[in-house]
């Protein structure tokens, strides 16, 4: 690498601590994911839909925004988004187990549908795409009341596909709103490959609303967070809407329901764990000279320990109560 290259973070006005927390977070995401899919597979949870391979593109966003002022619309596989702007490995394990105290839906939800009050991430729902028109939604409201706050949301390439995704952008784009749609490019919508999903490219639809689209390497942390950093701005100065397709590989089958060798090759994905985000981001902080091997064994044992502490957690805490069932179903209160 170029002595550019090798200080692309700080070009970028990220300093050295902020350049290896966005590691910790994409590292923390990872070992998150693999301890649910052992717990499946273990029977301790009954379901889990992976991230691996798209941790790079959720942290590298999360850092380009404000998590003091933005709104956030995860889809069900931002483990490192959500995880970036605030969530613990606590509360993502109190979601697997389904328990009373997991903050998205008190445990009636399955895992990946985040909702988060306080950290402003809006509660998400099963139906594919209904979470680019809430996006656009919020930023409406963000731009009536003056603030200056964008709505960001993520969706896989099945989901541009959807009308949701469609009427969103075209109403984003007319009424010039500050959200930044992010498409997570992982190449498969469950078992089809995405040339039988998107004729010509994701980042190009946004074209016919009237507005930029950005395709960007989606294992190349610190360019997505060049991406998103410039797409918040714009939005902020009033120039509106910005679809970054994020191109990147889902390593692991499409859900823990889902047997990916069906519709794909063990060479294929071998093939693409080449190009993982993960190690090749080390590898960058290695290269800068502010990480280190030694450095990495410890934060690989303490995120590892993070993890088992937050497993045993969530394993232990109580369940719903039965009569819980009716809450949040019928109106509640006085006066109903």
């Amino acid at each position: 690498m170029s002595v550019g290259q090798l200080t692309k973070h700080r070009q970028l006005g990220l300093s050295d601590e902020q350049a290896i927390q966005i590691y910790r977070y994409m590292l923390t995401a990872r070992k998150f994911d693999e301890r649910a899919l052992l717990l499946q597979r273990a029977g301790k949870i009954n379901f889990h839909v992976s991230g691996i391979g798209q941790e790079a593109a959720q942290v590298g966003a999360a850092f380009a925004l404000d998590r003091e002022k933005d709104y956030f619309m995860p889809y069900y596989r931002d483990y490192g988004f959500v995880l970036s702007v605030g969530m613990t490995p606590n509360e993502l394990m109190l979601s697997l187990f389904a328990k009373a105290d997991d903050p998205n839906s008190g445990g009636r939800q399955m895992p990946g549908h985040f909702s988060h009050r306080r950290l402003r991430i809006v509660t998400g729902s099963s139906p594919v795409t209904t979470q680019v028109p809430h996006a656009v939604g919020f930023a409406l409201a963000s731009k009536m009341k003056g603030e200056e706050s964008v709505s960001f949301v993520t969706f896989g390439e099945g989901s541009s596909n959807q009308g949701d995704f469609h009427e969103g952008c075209n109403f984003a784009g007319v009424h010039k709103l500050p959200v930044i749609l992010m498409c997570e490019n992982n190449q498969y919508s469950i078992s089809v490959p995405l040339h039988r999903q998107v004729a010509g490219r994701v980042a190009d639809r946004a074209i016919g609303y009237g507005f930029p689209g950005v395709r960007v390497d989606g294992n190349d942390v610190l360019e997505v967070y060049r991406v998103t950093q410039e797409a918040r701005k714009r939005a902020i100065r009033g120039e509106g809407p910005t679809l970054i397709e994020a191109v990147m590989y889902r390593l692991s089958p499409h859900s823990t329901s889902d047997n990916d060798l069906a519709y794909r090759t063990k060479e294929e994905v071998d093939l693409h764990w080449q190009q993982d985000g993960l190690p090749r981001y080390k590898n960058y902080l290695i290269e800068a000279g502010i990480w280190s091997e030694e450095q990495d064994a410890e934060l690989v044992a303490s995120v590892q320990q993070e993890i088992k502490v937050a497993t045993e957690f969530g394993d232990k805490a109580p369940f719903p109560a039965p009569e819980d069932l009716y809450r949040h179903v019928y109106a509640e209160g006085e006066g109903v």
